[in-house]
């Protein structure tokens, strides 16, 4: 019997492992045991793979306010106490025996994911590496060693909520509640979107606002890699593989710190800049070097490319790379 589509979508997504040092997360970086949200993380997660392992480390009797949120995401937490006079507790050494006990033991978990900042974890991200797992490190930016960064596949910042955020997040609820109320569907459906725009953190407007009100500048090391990369293929090239060079370059890369709210935005600088040419072929979008022979249209299509002008609302949907560069 052929495969079905689910079938082959659950065959091909990651499994992630996701261990947070939870003492590290909420100690001098604006978080409290009481407003730590995991569900920004978890959504950025989920768009890589799903969450199959789920686990913090501290010494719980510290930090009580959080269980309770931390079990409504399937959080196993593991109680570590003080096992000195300090006060210093054996939750990182705890973390990183489980990392590495699953990396050889469970093969069908290929993503690992550490919230930590600490450059302890240093080594442990290596020996995942190493045995083939990719890593993602989450954590507050103005706590996390630079080290540690560079030590993964990729780093994702967490921040907490700001007051104005709360407030927002407060008024869509109200909205969305009268909404239920009056049996409108409108109301709802914007109490939802507001919902989401703040549960997705740094995807948000508070976020994005900001991004708006700098201006948008190309980073040096973004060309050079684009220039690399078209330098050494011959044809059109896949931007999924340039954001993902990018992100093995700088594992902390996101193009908002850059003014640009989407990487299709940030494609367009760079073609306004004329570093690259962006093509059209079915119905994705492809990048070639800005002085390569245009491509033949395909047969009933006589479209190769869109006027700047149109790209404003363009969906960032590219095709799964297939090459290795």
């Amino acid at each position: 019997m052929a495969p079905t589509r689910e079938g082959f979508l659950d065959n091909n997504q990651h499994r992630i492992a996701l261990f947070l040092d939870f003492e590290n997360l909420v100690t001098n970086t604006g978080f409290t045991a009481g407003n730590f949200d995991l569900q920004p993380a978890m959504d950025r997660l989920l768009e890589r793979g799903k969450v199959v392992f789920r686990r913090a480390y501290c010494d719980w009797s510290r930090f009580k306010e959080a269980k309770g949120n931390l079990h409504e995401f399937g959080v196993e937490l593991i109680d570590v106490p003080p096992s000195t006079r300090s006060g210093k507790n054996g939750a990182d050494m705890r973390l990183v025996i489980d990392a590495l006990e699953l990396c050889y033991a469970r093969e069908h978990i290929d993503m690992f994911a550490i919230a930590s900042g600490d450059s302890d974890f240093c080594p442990l991200a290596y020996k995942l590496r190493e045995n083939g797992k990719q890593l993602i490190g989450l954590a507050v930016k103005e706590a996390t060693s630079p080290l540690f960064v560079k030590a993964c596949d990729e780093f994702i910042y967490l921040r907490p909520r700001t007051r104005a955020e709360k407030d927002k997040e407060k008024r869509a609820q109200e909205n969305e509640e009268a909404g239920k109320g009056r049996g409108g569907k409108h109301g709802k459906g914007q109490g939802e979107r507001q919902g989401k725009e703040q549960a997705h953190g740094p995807k948000g407007k508070a976020e994005g606002s900001k991004a708006e009100g700098s201006k948008a500048e190309v980073p040096e090391s973004v060309v050079e890699v684009v220039q690399r990369l078209l330098a050494r293929t011959t044809g059109t090239l896949n931007p999924s593989l340039i954001k993902e060079a990018l992100v093995r370059k700088e594992p902390d890369f996101d193009e908002r710190d850059h003014g640009f709210s989407s990487f299709t935005k940030l494609l367009s600088a760079l073609e306004q800049e004329g570093v690259l040419k962006r093509v059209q072929q079915g119905r994705q979008w492809y990048v070639m070097a800005p002085d390569a022979a245009p491509l033949e249209p395909s047969p009933g299509r006589g479209r190769s490319a869109r006027p700047p002008a149109e790209e404003e609302d363009e969906e960032e949907v590219y095709p799964d790379p297939v090459d290795d560069f």
